[in-house]
């Protein structure tokens, strides 16, 4: 199945049929071969010792990408990447967060604000006109389920664009983070999460640290914890229930319970991070190209020093949507993707979004450059 993307405005601009998610659901088996793991010290700093509530990862050289049977294309082949040591957020921003961030500096998101109709026309096949100003209204992506089970190619079955819904409001007017504040914050843009870093001090990572800080010191194993997929029958993220109900089919008496978790609900990784895979997909600073291992690989090098990404987005997979259309990295996976559909919430497993799409499943973590733990206890 061919990896497609889904900006919020087609919704509007051009109809939804034939339009899939940034998620990129793709069908695929699961099993995956065993791996030799070497468990780091997970130190977290304080605010004295370290950046209060990150984690140092240690600079280290690693395979990214995956070899996997579970792997995609777009995660391969792997290449060794080398990586500087960097402090990252334990946990995805929370709601909490974010909302200080917006009391102390006015801000409003991309899902507040009326679409700007150049970022929307990028993302159109060239020659479509302008709609009328009363069609291009503030609002975002939200998943609302089926209530029976679909073909799994008909995306815009269980995704609507809702006027009205925002990072307050993440399934549309009505919804509500009421009691939510230790979740994900969703529903911000790549936008958003870049003017919530220059407020805080940090950035957003680049794919190879994320990937590198995912892994948490387990090279090649197809999950953050390991080779399996609930070890000792204990699951270790927050991903599609499939034993509560087939994807996309929704109970709309318990709809609430196909969400986010608050961030933390799972164990660490080896480095002390939490949910670096599964609850929220994060935003990381790359653009993104489906080829992009490729160009790496074909490098020839022994390692890769701290790669930033490709200078340019490329993706021709998406059917109406310019293959150069502007798209940035996203990672880590949600609590949407199935074990047998989606499988997402691998530290390999990466995809492309429209930086102005804001989604119900879309949130972001951050680094922050500082020195290292021993350096600080000088």
């Amino acid at each position: 199945m061919r990896f497609t993307s889904m900006n919020r405005y087609r919704w509007l601009v051009a109809g939804i049929v034939g339009i899939a998610l940034a998620a990129g659901f793709v069908l695929i088996q699961t099993n995956g071969p065993s791996q030799e793991v070497t468990e780091p010290t997970a130190i977290i700093g304080n605010g004295e010792m370290g950046p209060e509530g990150m984690a140092w990862i240690p600079s280290g050289t690693f395979l990214m990408g995956s070899d996997s049977e579970l792997a995609q294309p777009n995660e391969q082949p792997t290449h060794a990447v080398h990586v500087d040591g960097f402090w990252i957020d334990t946990t995805h921003v929370t709601n909490a967060q974010f909302a200080k961030f917006v009391k102390e500096t006015g801000y409003i998101t991309t899902a507040e604000r009326k679409p700007d109709w150049e970022t929307v026309r990028v993302q159109l096949p060239p020659g479509t006109p302008k709609p009328p100003d009363d069609v291009l209204v503030p609002g975002a992506i939200v998943f609302v389920g089926t209530n029976k089970p679909v073909p799994l190619n008909q995306y815009w079955a269980w995704w609507r664009y809702k006027p009205g819904a925002n990072w307050r409001h993440p399934k549309g007017p009505g919804s509500t983070i009421e009691n939510k504040a230790d979740h994900p914050v969703v529903q911000v843009s790549y936008e958003d999460a870049q003017a919530y870093a220059k407020w805080a001090g940090k950035r957003l990572p680049t794919e190879a640290e994320w990937e590198y800080a995912a892994r948490g010191g387990k090279e090649q194993a197809n999950y953050s914890w390991g080779d399996e997929l609930m070890p000792n029958g204990q699951r270790m993220a927050n991903y599609w229930d499939k034993e509560d109900t087939v994807f996309p089919v929704v109970n709309p008496a318990a709809s609430d319970g196909v969400d986010t978790l608050p961030a933390g609900s799972f164990a660490p990784n080896g480095y002390g991070i939490y949910d670096m895979t599964g609850n929220a997909w994060q935003w990381v600073n790359d653009w993104y190209r489906i080829d992009y291992f490729a160009q790496q690989a074909q490098k020839g090098e022994a390692s890769i020093r701290n790669p930033q990404g490709p200078a340019t987005s490329f993706d021709p997979s998406q059917p109406g949507t310019p293959a150069d259309a502007p798209k940035r990295v996203m990672r880590g996976g949600s609590f949407l993707c199935d074990e047998s559909y989606c499988l997402s919430y691998r530290p390999s497993a990466r995809r492309g979004a429209d930086p102005y799409s804001p989604m119900s499943h879309l949130g972001f973590r951050l680094v922050k450059d500082a020195p290292p733990p021993e350096a600080q206890a000088e």
